[in-house]
Parts: C-alpha cells; structure tokens; sequence
C-alpha cells in the first residue's frame, strides 16, 4: 500500500467497521479527533495539545492523547517515559497501555530516524494505526500529536507527513512566535495543504518574552492562514495545560462536543 494514500478508512474497515459505523448507525454526532503539528520542534505543540484535551474533559467526554513516536525518553519504576507523552496522559482522562498511546518510545533526544536506528528499530505505520484505533475505540476523543515539525523523518521513505496523511485527521497548527514565523508557518501550511488535508485552527504561542513587533506578526498570519486563531498563548511562568486551555478557544472546530449536562 502506497505511503501517499490514507490508509485509517481502509484499516477502520477491516478492524473496526463498529467503530466507523457507529456515528451513522446511531445518529450520535461524530466524535471529535485532531492532528498537531508545528512550525518547528519545542515550539508548543505539547502544551496545545494537553489544553485540548482539558478542555475536552472539561466537558465531560472521553478524551485521549497520543504521542506516536516520542524522542527522548528515560527509565522510572521499570517503564519508559518521556515528557511528552507524560503530559497527555496527564491532561486526558482515558487509560490505555504506553505501548498503544506512545507506540515508538525512544532512549536518545535525537531526530527519530537517529534514535530509532541506535535502537534497532523501524519505525512503521501499521502499529500506529492499529493503536490509533484502539484508542478511537475507547474514547469520546483523540488529540494526536506529531514530533518536531511537520515533515521530520520517521525511517527511509517515511516521514511525520506521510503519518498525518494516512490518520487523514483535521490538523491544529502551533505557531512558535519568533523572528521568522511567518515564513515558517506558510511553509508547514503548504506542506499540509499538498498532503490533501486540512487546517482547522492554529494558535500563536508566545516563545520570546519580548518579540518585537508581536501583534504585526500575528496580523500578518491571520490574513494569510484559512482557518481561524483559536488563541495566543503567553509566555507561561508555570506552563500547565489549564493555563494554556484559558488562553485558547476550541468551541469553533468541527466535531467539537457540547458540554456535557452533568459537567
């Protein structure tokens, strides 16, 4: 099966034709899930995406997060962790095995293609899929998020873009606010847009404590990004996915639940 194509319909299909029918056989509305992916590395997308997931439990659904492929991880109480990936379990309310929510957990801080080489291993989509799934199954909600920027390779012939095109899931765009944003964000933008999918929101995060010329910036990625900000975040004393979620404004994405009656 060729890597351009999205291939979660055809895994759906057939693992998990329940959980494809499930919204049209009931007339439940469809469940809510993202992409995220940045402009560059450490630009932001870990704490987005654990401010979606609050949210998202804030309105009591089922919400999980997953990190595919982590960089970066150490040994505590006889388990892999990585930071990452921590904070999304953390900020979501959906247990499920480390193995399905970070499926590739590797040692060394280092591009995945380096560290998954020291390791002997190749990365592949087949696992992720199949864990995806699983988590899409026992979930209201999944919140994705990708590694570094938008196409960092993944093993020879596979790259970060080739994995948000076979999930084939709506894409949340973090903007690292710094000089040189621009150009950066247009360039994931066309990136995304050349892989047939689409950009549903973005957020401005604020990584200088002082940019020059901040509000410009921003006004100049809002006439040029066709989907809406959903928010600046500030540079946070204390990041924590609540004080990123107050920041930002979810409620016009697609999918998006309504609050729950009992929350």
């Amino acid at each position: 099966m060729s890597l351009d194509a999205p291939i979660v319909a055809d895994v759906l299909a057939d693992l998990a034709p329940a959980v494809q029918a499930a919204p049209a056989a009931t007339g439940l509305p469809s469940r809510f899930a993202c992409f995220v992916t940045g402009t560059d590395t450490e630009i932001g997308k870990t704490l987005t995406s654990s401010a979606l997931l609050h949210a998202l439990v804030a309105r009591g659904v089922r919400a999980c997060g997953m990190k595919p492929v982590a960089a970066g991880a150490e040994m505590r109480d006889g388990e892999l962790h990585n930071e990452d990936a921590d904070s999304l379990i953390a900020a979501g309310n959906v247990t499920m095995l480390r193995s399905l929510t970070t499926p590739y957990m590797l040692k060394e801080a280092a591009a995945p293609h380096i560290a998954a080489a020291l390791e002997g291993v190749s990365i592949e989509s087949v696992p992720i899929l199949a864990a995806y799934l699983e988590i899409a199954a026992a979930s209201d909600a999944v919140v994705v998020e990708g590694v570094g920027g938008f196409r960092v390779p993944l093993s020879p012939g596979f790259d970060s873009a080739d994995l948000a095109q076979q999930l084939d899931l709506p894409v949340i765009l973090v903007v690292g606010m710094r000089l040189g944003c621009i150009s950066q964000a247009l360039l994931t933008l066309e990136a995304i847009e050349a892989r047939g999918l689409t950009v549903i929101g973005w957020v401005a995060n604020t990584l200088e404590v002082e940019m020059r010329f901040l509000d410009e910036n921003i006004d100049a990625l809002i006439e040029r990004i066709p989907a809406p900000l959903l928010g600046r975040v500030p540079r946070l004393a204390q990041p924590s996915a609540q004080a990123a979620a107050s920041y930002l404004d979810f409620t016009g994405l697609p999918n998006w639940p309504a609050q729950h009656p009992n929350t």
